[in-house]
């Protein structure tokens, strides 16, 4: 690797994430976090619009490598890493005639791909800049110490994650515990086993502790504080989970574009229901109509925010790029309102966006997909409200005249093609499509 090389991180939430990731932005070069259920047709564009020279991965993974090989145009490595109780044990010789490199602040560190709104999606690039800044953002706010013990929930290729389950962790100095297979069980078991004090969590694992049978079962006592983001979190939940288990659950808001967090509410101040906090420190953040103008106080516009944790710009695209960083401020495409005392609620979404488990999902893209099967006519994807998740992925699909198919063939088709996530959970078949229903501009 030499400076300013992109290397693809596959990896899931292993130990071995933290020593690929700081061994790739320490010697220069860019870490492009890839998501571990990306499809083979997911991973060739993923590789080749980022310009990655090397994928590194597990070796379970390298059948999908190995199908899209022959598509690559840059890539033209692959490493395998396998996890293990004695896999650090070779990292020291490896490590021999490494050399030093200078290393500008706006250098790139790493790229995160978010949804796209035309159906593909777009490589934010985070600096070395944006990033220190964002961890000296939110350290305040979530006071991790040395003898903190979190758990490592979140995927780390998220952006969620890798910022708060691996960049706070090492700028804290405190310790993680990575689970490779979680049930309600073993999260309870772990919490009580290894004495637990922080959990990062998307709302849907809050959610399932509070009505998990066997919850009184386990001693939690340790937990000090719960954060959660990604997607809005039941405001009537909060209070129940924080008298259950008698921790505060810190909820906040951010996007990829971001490094990811751009407010959250305060250990020392009471949360008002609903709300996603005020702006952090170092961030400006105020509610904007479509000219741009800012409005006045508890009415609804967008909200726009502008801080050294905002992204350089989405890899290779300066048009996706001046669409959403105008005169230095990012558009985040969220609708919200701001009261007197600067608290943001959010109220809905100016594009057309699905948000599931924290992970965005542009409807085009699914559309795309399910059109490509010969059945389909038309079809139009929405989010459908679900407690666990926040959102489910929801098609309706009109057939060509004298074809029958069922849901699940429609799921299988979306399964080669797309990410788990991304796939339908609710088939609806319709004869026709509404003709007011949204759509996309772009």
């Amino acid at each position: 690797m030499t400076k300013g090389d992109k290397v693809g991180l596959m990896l899931p939430n292993i130990p071995e994430f933290f020593y690929c990731y700081f061994a790739i932005v320490q010697s220069g070069a860019v870490a492009v976090l890839l998501n571990t259920s990306s499809t083979p047709a997911e991973l060739s564009f993923l590789l080749n619009n980022s310009d990655a020279k090397i994928l590194i991965t597990l070796s379970s993974y390298e059948k999908r490598y190995r199908e899209i090989e022959h598509q690559l145009s840059t890539c033209r490595g692959l490493y395998t890493v396998e996890a293990g109780e004695n896999a650090f044990e070779a990292v020291p010789a490896t490590a021999a005639g490494a050399q030093t490199v200078n290393i500008d602040p706006d250098d790139p560190a790493e790229i995160i791909y978010t949804a796209g709104l035309t159906g593909k999606p777009l490589g934010a690039v985070l600096t070395h800049r944006n990033l220190c800044a964002q961890l000296n953002m939110i350290q305040p706010i979530f006071r991790r110490e040395p003898d903190d013990i979190g758990l490592c929930l979140i995927p780390l290729f998220h952006s969620f994650g890798a910022t708060v389950n691996m960049l706070n962790v090492i700028q804290a100095g405190c310790s993680t515990v990575m689970m490779d297979r979680l049930t309600m069980d073993t999260l309870f078991a772990a919490i009580e086993r290894e004495k637990i004090t922080y959990i990062c969590a998307v709302p849907r694992l809050y959610i399932g502790m509070i009505f998990h049978e066997k919850a009184s079962k386990f001693d939690v006592s340790s937990l000090k504080l719960c954060v959660t983001g990604g997607s809005a979190m039941p405001a009537d939940f909060i209070p129940v989970f924080e008298q259950k288990f008698g921790v505060r659950i810190l909820e906040g808001y951010g996007l990829t574009e971001a490094a990811p967090a751009c407010s959250f509410n305060r250990l020392e101040k009471v949360a008002k229901p609903g709300s996603i906090g005020t702006a952090l420190t170092g961030i400006d953040a105020k509610i904007v109509d479509d000219e741009g103008r800012e409005l006045p106080r508890s009415t609804i516009g967008e909200l726009i925010v502008r801080g050294e944790n905002v992204m350089q710009g989405y890899y290779k695209d300066d048009a996706a790029t001046a669409s959403v960083i105008k005169d230095g401020w990012l558009h985040t495409g969220d609708l919200g309102r701001m009261d007197e005392e600067d608290y943001i609620f959010l109220t809905g979404r100016k594009k057309r966006m699905i948000i599931t488990s924290g992970f965005n999902v542009y409807p085009r893209e699914v559309e795309t997909v399910i059109r490509l099967h010969p059945a389909v006519r038309d079809v139009y994807v929405t989010g459908k409200e679900d407690l666990m998740r926040g959102e489910l992925v929801k098609a309706q699909i009109v057939l060509h005249g004298g074809i029958s198919v069922d849901d699940k063939e429609i799921i299988r088709h979306c399964k080669v093609h797309l990410s788990p996530y991304k796939v339908p959970r609710d088939v609806e078949f319709v004869s026709s499509l509404a003709v007011d229903l949204p759509h996309d501009l772009a």
